[in-house]
């Protein structure tokens, strides 16, 4: 316990925000460090577009479990001195430390002397992963787990389910003319945007969990002139691959309404989602091990947000997310994490590791699934 809480308070006092280039780069120094000294070996550092992200390949044999965290949040610089880590009747508070320092370090520990694991620390998670994307999925590929250490959800569950994301900038545009005297010799793209924004709603669909949420709007120049052009931005959740190509096709296909309106659609799929059938064999074992532990067995939770779990299991990686720490407020001002729960769910971790590794019915490196 004593060496999980220093470790996490390495982390935690570097601020690392993801949109501060020099302050990720001097997390992953820190970050380094601390494993350095958990692993016994220094990791690889590959900045991609000037985002700083760290890389353990550990012991001799083929990687067939990914354990993946990321060391940035969304605290700017400056968060700490006004909320400095604090532990207090069991409770641990500081930026940063549930989503997800306290998980980074949970798999240092839980990884060290394991011989086939490759431990990922990402530096622009919070941001959308825009550099490390290609880097995870190609460390993922062809794997027998992906672990993630985001935070749990609610009372230490297990994220068996994650919503895919499909992020879209849906552009009008229409004819300008003076509001007063011709509006009738103009095309209002602010009309048509709300008759773009109604068919955009109607995508959803409650029994699937799927949402279309038009968001984020902007149309016109001054109060006197039909507006030339418009747009809106619209966030789609899914559970299902077949779902987001569903919403895909469709919002590409909407037509204008109003003549001689246009429309332009750029963006598209995000994030694949995590579907239950991508956890469902790692949450089991989970499950059996903490019982066999004589611990009480993690439950499951669906989560509309996204992670980098959701890369993985894109690429058929089987995948179990929310592996990290137990408490709540990621992103907001009573972040915590639970100490009580920290080396339990870290000796869980390294025993769903262990075990994976040893099971000899899972196809073998030499099928083609390892990875160096």
């Amino acid at each position: 316990m004593d060496e999980l809480l220093a470790d996490i308070r390495e982390l935690v006092e570097c601020e690392s925000p993801s949109d501060d280039l020099a302050a990720v780069a001097r997390s992953a120094d820190v970050v380094s460090a601390v494993g350095t000294a958990r692993l016994g070996t220094p990791p690889e550092r590959i900045v991609l577009d000037g985002r700083t992200h760290l890389r353990w390949r550990l012991g001799g044999a083929p990687t067939r479990v990914l354990l993946l965290a990321h060391h940035d949040t969304v605290w700017p610089l400056g968060t700490l001195e006004r909320r400095p880590l604090v532990v207090a009747d069991g409770v641990l508070r500081g930026p940063g430390c549930f989503d997800m320092k306290a998980g980074l370090v949970m798999a240092l520990h839980a990884a060290a002397g394991l011989d086939g694991v490759t431990v990922l620390v990402t530096g622009d998670e919070e941001i959308g992963s825009p550099s490390s994307r290609g880097l995870i999925e190609e460390e993922a590929r062809g794997l027998d787990a992906a672990l993630v250490l985001e935070a749990s959800a609610d009372g230490g569950a297990f994220k068996t389910e994650r919503k895919g994301v499909s992020l879209y900038d849906v552009r009008v545009s229409g004819l300008a003319a003076h509001a007063g005297l011709e509006p009738e010799r103009g095309v209002n793209a602010t009309l048509e945007l709300a008759h773009v924004s109604l068919a955009l709603a109607g995508l959803g669909d409650d029994g699937l969990g799927t949402t279309v949420t038009p968001t984020a709007a902007r149309s016109g120049t001054t109060t006197n002139t039909v507006p030339a052009h418009a747009s809106v931005a619209v966030d789609v959740r899914v559970c299902t691959r077949a779902e987001q190509d569903r919403v895909d096709a469709a919002v590409r296909a909407l037509t204008p309404t109003l003549p001689g309106a246009r429309l332009d659609v750029r963006g598209g799929p995000n994030r694949p989602p995590l579907e239950a059938r991508s956890s469902a064999a790692l949450f089991a074992r989970a499950r059996s091990l903490a019982e066999a532990m004589g611990r009480p067995a993690p439950p499951s939770a669906s989560v509309g947000g996204a992670s980098d779990g959701n890369f993985t299991a894109g690429v058929g990686t089987p995948t179990l997310d929310g592996m990290g720490a137990v408490g709540g407020g990621a992103h907001a001002e009573h972040e915590h994490v639970l100490v009580d729960r920290l080396v339990g769910r870290t000796e869980l971790l390294r025993a769903l590791v262990r075990d994976v590794l040893a099971d000899r019915t899972n196809p073998s490196p030499a099928d083609g699934r390892g990875r160096r």
